[in-house]
């Protein structure tokens, strides 16, 4: 069965500000020992939403907004794809 594990970044993602070294080294272990167990499938860290944009579709012509989009409580920062 496969599972995807989302990574919820606190507000400093959103600044582009770097996480601490220690948590980077304990991610990168983490997904070391995931590949090293045979489950990783894939996995990927995502842009900050001020780098992005929303495009809707109405009336048949796309509509595209650009980011940061203050109505959002939460962000997804990355995510791990895995199978076990």
């Amino acid at each position: 069965m496969r599972f995807m594990m989302l990574m919820y970044p606190d507000e400093r993602a959103e600044a582009d500000v770097l996480p601490d070294a220690q948590i980077v080294a304990a991610m990168m272990k983490y997904n070391e020992e995931l590949a090293k167990a045979g489950v990783l499938l894939a996995l990927d860290g995502l842009h900050p939403t001020s780098k992005g944009a929303r495009i809707s579709f109405s009336g048949g012509k796309p509509k595209v907004t650009d980011g940061p989009f203050t109505e959002a409580k939460e962000v997804i920062g990355g995510y791990w794809l895995i199978q076990a």
